[in-house]
């Protein structure tokens, strides 16, 4: 183990409150990054409209399918995602801190997760507004839709006029933020830093920063640590210690 590492891990065992801050990058091997890498960014902001899942709502399951719902439910959790919830099993990890909507933290057995930007398991009918906290509803093989009109279900964070005057929304950011307040360690990873002005907005100077991250992000010079690594062979190393 690496003095890095070693480090790392002497942070973990002396912390009574670590939280793990995660982004896209453990989860782009299983097609998060598809809807970034679409070209046309006004074509792709029209079909993630309610307008649009009203009138072609196999064409938007489509898109959601192909970028993200195949990783949720054929591919399945990542390494990493397996690895933070076997720390959170052994006592190590208190909850994550998530700019990802795939749900694949609470699949692979995460219980503590703050998804600030939404989640596939907060959905919205287009039709009458009724909500399904249910991720589930997107494995039928087809589009979801209500069970009230009969309307199709999109996530509800999508829907910008409803999100932006979403509570629940503010809500999450104000939940993510104080969980990170509140820890002694805070462990960034897969992420540069996307709206990380808003859910770092309390941090205090007793928690410590480490990031795990191969390439530089904005986090760099915030961090008490910076691992230029790979996460999932960090934490292997971390868990065959233990």
């Amino acid at each position: 183990m690496d003095k890095q590492i070693t480090q790392l891990k002497e942070y973990m065992d002396n912390s009574s409150n670590t939280v793990a801050i995660t982004g896209s990058g453990i989860s782009y091997l299983y097609g998060m990054s598809r809807l970034k890498q679409m070209s046309n960014r006004m074509d792709l902001m029209r079909k993630l409209s309610p307008k649009y899942v009203q009138k072609n709502p196999e064409d938007f399951y489509k898109i959601m399918r192909e970028a993200f719902l195949d990783a949720t439910f054929k591919l399945g959790p990542s390494p990493v995602h397996k690895q933070l919830a076997e720390f959170e099993k052994r006592g190590m990890l208190s909850g994550i801190v998530t700019q990802n909507f795939d749900c694949l933290h609470q699949k692979a057995g995460s219980t503590n997760v703050i998804e600030f930007q939404g989640s596939f398991d907060d959905n919205i009918c287009v039709g009458c507004g009724a909500r399904y906290h249910d991720y589930k509803v997107w494995d039928r093989g087809k589009a979801p839709r209500c069970e009230k009109c009969g309307a199709p279900l999109m996530p509800a964070s999508f829907d910008r006029d409803f999100a932006g005057h979403d509570s629940e929304y503010n809500d999450r950011m104000n939940q993510a933020a104080d969980m990170i307040a509140a820890a002694d360690l805070a462990l960034i990873m897969g992420t540069t830093g996307f709206m990380s002005e808003n859910y770092m907005a309390k941090l205090t100077p007793k928690t410590t920063l480490v990031q795990i991250n191969p390439s530089p992000t904005r986090f760099d010079s915030m961090m008490k640590l910076n691992i230029r690594r790979d996460v999932e062979e960090v934490f292997n190393e971390i868990l065959s210690e233990e």
